[in-house]
């Protein structure tokens, strides 16, 4: 089995699931360490340097998850050492939005590496299309906002090519005999995205609509809100199987982010038969398909009416629709063909 060297900055779900799909492959030659203490980072560099060293005359390919200060020393030393090197861009990645103060291309240090990292290697891996150039006018109604790395970057010709993320329907499905409460509407988010994934747009819709409860997974009361409705509850990071039972419990599923470079939890949502109802962002109205709803502003009012709207509707199938459109577009199936792909064709610019 040939070796591959696998980058990333740190663990998440979908990363798990690249892993094991590249694993039926390739011997997949694992690299992380912690790249977000500044003043540790040179030594990070180093053991980056030496695991490359030792590593890439055996390799195959270097595939790297995120770019970022971990990605330029794997496409320079693809470079030297001929060796293709595709990095999978996933949304931060892609961005400045200095509206919400996102995104790393806003750093100037970090801009300088993505745009050097992205220039040197071979292929880039956009899990959506919007992460190399979109239009965003659902944070101000006023304003257009230009993101995507050829936005940023316009003279970047490296090959790029769209691979969607992917859900397993298997582990995130509809339980047999649960009730789902119609009036429960939850979103899944952390402390650290909470502005940037609508939270404070959810919490003011939250006051003016006792009937619905809002539940927020993944987060206890965040900081910068300081009076709490009492129809909103916080959970805190659940395992998945507490996680889809939560999904299963809930008839809409919330994803009103201003800047999303693809939606894991609301594809997992989706599959667990959760209608969608998600901002006019990035990938998410593709996403949804003719299976939910889209909220065109960040607006608490138009939301507030919106779900009103939508809870009056007869919309009892959606749910199963939505499974079923996570089931065709976004399988682990369709990631990993299209994966082996663009890696088979793979070569140095």
């Amino acid at each position: 089995m040939e070796k591959i060297i696998f980058i990333y900055p740190k663990r998440a779900s979908f990363i798990d699931l690249d892993i094991a799909i590249l694993s039926k492959r390739y011997n997949v030659i694992e690299n992380t360490y912690n790249w977000q203490n500044k003043f540790t980072l040179p030594i990070v560099f180093l053991k980056q340097f030496f695991f490359i060293v030792k590593n890439i005359k055996f390799s195959k390919y270097i595939i790297v998850s995120f770019g970022g200060y971990w990605s330029i020393l794997p496409s320079i030393f693809g470079k030297w050492f001929k060796r293709p090197v595709f990095i999978m861009l996933h949304g931060a990645d892609c961005a400045s939005f200095k509206e919400i103060n996102y995104g790393s291309i806003r750093k100037p240090t970090l801009r300088f590496v993505l745009k050097k990292s992205y220039s040197f290697a071979t292929h880039l891996l956009p899990v959506s299309q919007s992460l190399i150039f979109t239009e965003n006018s659902y944070y101000s109604k006023n304003k257009t906002i230009r993101q995507g790395y050829k936005h940023f970057f316009n003279k970047n010709n490296t090959k790029n090519t769209v691979i969607h993320n992917a859900i397993d329907s298997k582990k995130w499905h509809i339980l047999a005999n649960t009730n789902r409460n119609k009036n429960r509407f939850i979103t899944v988010l952390s402390e650290g995205q909470f502005v940037r994934k609508g939270g404070e747009l959810i919490v003011d819709a939250a006051r003016k609509l006792p009937q619905f409860n809002f539940y927020f997974v993944g987060i206890l009361k965040p900081k910068s809100v300081s009076k709490i409705p009492k129809n909103i509850t916080f959970i805190p990071k659940t395992p998945p199987e507490e996680l889809l039972k939560i999904y299963n419990e809930a008839k809409f599923y919330l994803q009103l982010s201003i800047f999303e470079g693809f939606g894991v939890a609301l594809c997992e949502a989706m599959s667990s038969g959760c209608i969608p109802i998600v901002s006019n962002a990035n990938i998410l109205p593709y996403i949804i398909g003719e299976t939910g709803y889209v909220i065109d502003h960040n607006d608490s009012d138009i939301l507030e009416n919106k779900l009103i709207e939508i809870h009056n509707e007869n919309n009892g199938e959606m749910g199963q629709k939505s499974r079923k459109r996570i089931i065709e577009k976004f399988s682990v199936e369709k990631r990993a063909n299209k994966l082996y792909e663009v890696l088979d064709k793979g070569k140095i610019n």
